[in-house]
């Protein structure tokens, strides 16, 4: 089975900051746990990452290049490249993101 490298955008970067600095605000232990969660959730695409879906919000505009997996309540946005998988956001999936994501990929 074929190992793939996962590299993180600076953008999924920040999102997982800001998501474990608003959490440590009532609880840095819990802030921990959810960093470990997303972080092996992430490290799972080394070995499958065809497994994730086209994000839905984006396929309607026509971008079919951005894949997702859950860990919820979070959202891992994610492109497979020639020789790597490359994480370019996490978002809360109970928020509507669709402005956001057409922002953040109609740029790239």
């Amino acid at each position: 089975m074929r190992r793939w490298d996962v590299i993180y955008d600076d953008g999924a970067r920040d999102d997982i900051l800001e998501i474990v600095d608003f959490i440590a605000r009532d609880s840095a232990i819990n802030a921990d746990k959810v960093l470990d969660r997303i972080e092996h959730r992430i490290a799972t695409l080394a070995t499958l990452p065809e497994r994730g879906r086209i994000v839905p919000e984006l396929q309607w505009h026509g971008i079919t290049t951005v894949r997702e997996i859950g860990e919820r309540p979070w959202r891992i946005l994610y492109k497979l490249r020639a020789t790597d998988v490359l994480v370019v956001a996490v978002y809360d999936g109970r928020r509507q993101i669709t402005d956001l994501l057409l922002a953040r990929f109609l740029r790239h």
